[in-house]
């Protein structure tokens, strides 16, 4: 009796994440640059003497869905979309990098470029600082220049250029804040074939029909996972019931 109601338990706990995971997938279905979430679960034997017939359910798997998300024009000087694999290095608050692929970039009150959650774009040597009264072009190798608006014609000036970079897939990991990672805590070194499209934003890869549908098949998992459970429990009865008449 006790086999089906771990079996059962533990199905139901990791469905209760799954469906956590594909709420967050919905939640940013409309996020800039946001990549999916994928949990993969298998069913596992409990070790231990006297317990080889109990299996319970462990995550085996949380990866991301790398596949890129549409491409939306904007026509903004500082919105820039990545054109294939690739990413833009931001420093985080602490000091340490972080990959992205939300290009909806500002300058914040000194000039520094910043992403929109206002964290730092990193550039060859650090931090990029525009100045002020220019108008700003990035190029497709992430190159920045700006022209003077205080004369005609005005100089083009090249200040840096962002820093892209192109790790192995298999070599990346989610943060809790968002950004991406190098597994083993290694620095990814500049990629000179990473390109970007200005005046636009690429959208999340989320697929919401397939996401409401895997939602409502979780559901209906979740639902019978509760009733093994009720199941067991009127088992368990009828056998307290043989029992008490012997």
């Amino acid at each position: 009796m006790d086999r089906l109601i771990y079996t059962a338990m533990t199905g139901a706990k990791h469905i209760v994440e799954q469906q956590a995971t594909v709420s967050n997938n919905l939640a940013n279905a409309t996020t800039t640059g946001f990549r999916a979430q994928l949990d993969t679960f298998r069913a596992v034997p409990v070790l231990g003497q006297g317990l080889p017939t109990r299996t319970f359910v462990v995550d085996s798997t949380v990866g991301t869905d790398f596949r890129a998300g549409a491409i939306q024009q904007t026509g903004r000087d500082l919105d820039v979309a990545i054109q294939g694999e690739g990413w833009l290095a931001v420093e985080r608050a602490d000091g340490t990098e972080g990959y992205t692929r939300h290009g909806s970039l500002k300058l914040n009150e000194n000039g520094v470029l910043q992403t929109h959650s206002g964290l730092n774009v990193m550039g060859d040597g650090g931090p990029i600082s525009i100045p002020p009264d220019v108008v700003v072009t990035i190029a497709k190798d992430g190159t920045i220049s700006t022209v003077s608006t205080g004369t005609v014609p005005g100089a083009t000036t090249v200040l840096g250029r962002i820093k892209l970079v192109n790790p192995p897939q298999d070599t990346l990991v989610r943060g809790d804040d968002g950004l991406f990672n190098v597994k083993n805590g290694d620095v990814a070194e500049a990629d000179a074939g990473v390109s970007l499209l200005g005046g636009a934003l690429e959208g999340s890869n989320v697929n919401v029909v397939d996401s409401m549908v895997n939602m409502i098949n979780l559901a209906r998992q979740f639902e019978m996972h509760m009733n093994l459970l009720k199941n067991a429990e009127n088992n368990a009865a009828k056998a307290d019931q043989f029992l008490a008449l012997s």
